[in-house]
Parts: C-alpha cells; structure tokens; sequence
C-alpha cells in the first residue's frame, strides 16, 4: 500500500514538473512573439507617413467599425477568463460552453478583419499601393494570423475536453490558450491606439 502511494505522489510530481516547464517554454515563446510585433510597430512607425500620394490612415478607417470589432475582441477575452474559472471548479460543461462562446467572437473579429482587407483592396488601396499600406497589412494581418491560429488551438482543445475531460494536460494546454488569447488582446490594443486612433487624430 505504501509503495502504490509512493509511485503516485512521484507521477504527481512528474505531472507538476512537466506542466511546470510548458508553462516556462510558452512564456518564453510569448517573449519571442513580443519581439517579433515590437519589430513590425517599429517598421509602421517610420513608414505611416509614406502614403506616396495616396490616402492615409484618416481617409481609410471607420472607427466605428474598428471600435466594434476590438469590443468582440475584448469581450471574448472576458468569457475565456470564464472558462478558466469554470476549469478551476472541475466544470467541464461550463468550460465547453465558455469556449464556444469565445470561438465564435474569435471568428466574428477574424470575419471583420478580412472584411476590412477586402474592402481596401477592392477600392484600390492594397499593400501594394504605397509603404504605409505595406506597413499596415503586415502588422494587422499578423496579428489576424495569430488569431487564426488560437482558433485552430481552441478548436483541438474543446475535442480534447470534450474526449478526456479536464485533466491536468488539459489543463496546462488551456492555461497557455489563455495566456496567448489574452496577449493577442493586449497587441490589439496596441493596434488599436497606434494604428487606428492616432491614426484618425
């Protein structure tokens, strides 16, 4: 009895250790990531200006439309806090539910983003049309990738709750979910003001 108990508290601690060490590798990845947007806000900070006589970011965006969009952002931020909350009480329905919830704000902000890349392209205003523009589809279209990505991500892990319930891989994976969902908000905040609101300014 006392050698099972022994075999299961050092699982335990393997378990602890391994999420331990994920959670450090995405953190570090999350830095590399900063990284990486500190360089394309850099490279739109010289090249804004450079409309090469066509519009700028004032002629181009309707802050309505934006202000709704970083309001889904933000609120589906909101309910994937909730399903962490809902994990850390063991309810795997709640969890599933939170995270549909967020999957589909997710889609809705992705939709409008690529609305707005059509739109602009369809008028003649695409990457192409002048460093400023290149500068712009760059910076937000990496971020909409990064989106995209955490849509694929919570897609595997509302299969992986669903087959396997909320254990402690599981767990961990959402954890780090979390993690970048929510650094993707505050890069969007940083667009948000950057690009749009000192933009229309």
């Amino acid at each position: 009895m006392s050698a099972d108990v022994l075999t299961y508290s050092h699982d335990v601690d393997d378990h602890s250790h391994d999420d331990s060490k994920t959670t450090f590798g995405f953190w570090v990845y999350l830095l590399s990531d900063c990284i990486l947007f500190a360089s394309i806000f850099a490279t739109y900070a010289v090249l804004h200006e450079n409309t090469f006589g066509g519009p700028g970011a004032k002629e181009l965006f309707d802050m309505f439309f934006v202000l709704v969009e970083t309001i889904i952002l933000l609120t589906s931020s909101f309910t994937y806090g909730l399903a962490i909350l809902a994990m850390h009480r063991g309810k795997k329905r709640q969890v599933l539910g939170w995270l549909v919830y967020t999957f589909l704000l997710g889609v809705a902000f992705l939709g409008m983003e690529l609305y707005e890349f059509h739109h602009l392209v369809e008028s003649g205003n695409s990457w192409q049309r002048s460093a400023f523009l290149s500068s712009f589809f760059t910076l937000v279209g990496t971020h909409g990738l990064h989106v995209f990505c955490g849509l694929i991500w919570m897609m595997i892990m509302m299969i992986q709750v669903r087959q396997h319930g909320l254990n402690n891989r599981n767990a961990t994976r959402l954890t780090c979910l979390s993690l970048f969902w929510h650094f993707l908000d505050i890069i969007w905040i940083c667009v948000f003001t950057i690009v749009y609101l000192m933009g229309a300014i």
